[in-house]
């Protein structure tokens, strides 16, 4: 697999449950801009079965080098992010698991469970990233049970491995001279942001900013019958530059900590 190939699965999945990402890149495109991908984040657990050493496999195999690493104690994850080695327009890729020593002994047992009822091999394929729930189950009591504790669990149970969000690299785009400018003109058009720790997370000093859509609704499955679950969501990221003049091309864990609520069922109602 190219590492175009495999982008543009990951588009593929992640368009398909976010209507919005595509709205949202259509209503661009029209304004006559040309959408650049900064990053694209992954989820997972940090079970060895699925942890990031196994995730980040597939993305090593095409080209992709570790570069930084992040910890995030109040959501208890671990990070990674990474960079192509030669092809520059690539975007990062991002990819967290949830640190299960830290969590109760409730939800250990549980994600145990949920992998254990899986067929071993399931977790050998390549293309992992890409199966999405690989678990044979839906309960919403399990999913309301991991939710209680970590909204980051719920999610994962009932999306599995896919990207949770592409990110609108904003440096690249030419109608608008700052992030405040691109939020005001997607609030005028009709889409919600997140707006934990306000709608923008990180300063120029920082040398990133960031911010993003709430994740759309989507209806699962479960046994116990439908239900609307937060999907993805549409990332934007604007970067600064370096005092050596290159544009900064790491993550700011404060920031990132509050991206991660843009999935949050408790900020959907607000």
């Amino acid at each position: 697999m190219t590492t175009n190939q495999l982008l543009s699965k990951l588009w593929e999945q992640y368009a398909a449950i976010t209507p919005s990402a595509t709205k949202i890149h259509d209503l661009l495109e029209k304004k006559g801009e040309q959408i650049k991908n900064d990053h694209i984040a992954i989820r997972t657990f940090n079970d060895q079965r699925v942890n990031i050493k196994v995730i980040e496999k597939l993305f090593l195999e095409v080209g992709y080098e570790q570069k930084g690493e992040y910890i995030f104690d109040s959501k208890k994850l671990f990070a990674k992010h990474y960079e192509h080695s030669s092809d520059k327009n690539a975007p990062r890729i991002f990819i967290s698991e949830l640190e299960l020593e830290k969590c109760s002994p409730k939800l250990q047992a549980t994600v145990k469970e949920i992998l254990d009822n899986c067929e071993a091999e399931t977790f050998n394929n390549p293309e992992l990233v890409l199966s999405g729930a690989v678990w044979k189950t839906k309960s919403l009591a399990v999913y309301n049970l991991l939710l209680e504790e970590s909204e980051y669990a719920a999610w994962m149970y009932v999306y599995g491995f896919r990207a949770n969000h592409f990110t609108i690299n904003a440096n690249a785009l030419k109608g608008f001279n700052s992030l405040e400018e691109l939020n005001t003109f997607l609030e005028n058009s009709g889409w919600k942001l997140n707006s934990s720790g306000g709608k923008i997370k990180g300063t120029p000093a920082q040398l990133l900013e960031q911010s993003s859509t709430l994740a759309d609704l989507h209806s699962v499955n479960f046994d116990e019958g439908t239900m609307q679950i937060p999907s993805c969501y549409y990332e934007f990221a604007l970067r600064y530059p370096m005092p050596n003049g290159e544009l900064y091309q790491g993550f700011i864990a404060s920031s990132a900590d509050k991206i991660f609520e843009s999935t949050n069922v408790k900020l959907q109602n607000h």
